[in-house]
């Protein structure tokens, strides 16, 4: 049988990977390396976009 999957866009600038860990170079005290989070800023760390019909009708 077929699985539906929910239709939701995925993020152009970020591909549907909203979240990024990135590394700084330097260890902590215990070994393990420091990271940085960052996020999309295009769709705020969720990986999708809005449709655009939402967009119209929250504009009303």
């Amino acid at each position: 049988m077929h699985q539906h999957a929910p239709n939701t866009p995925l993020c152009p600038d970020c591909d549907g990977f909203a979240t990024a860990a990135i590394t700084t170079g330097t260890r902590h005290h215990d070994g393990t390396r420091v990271t940085l989070r960052v996020i999309c800023k295009a769709c705020k760390g969720t990986g999708h976009t809005v449709p655009a019909a939402a967009l119209v009708r929250a504009g009303r």
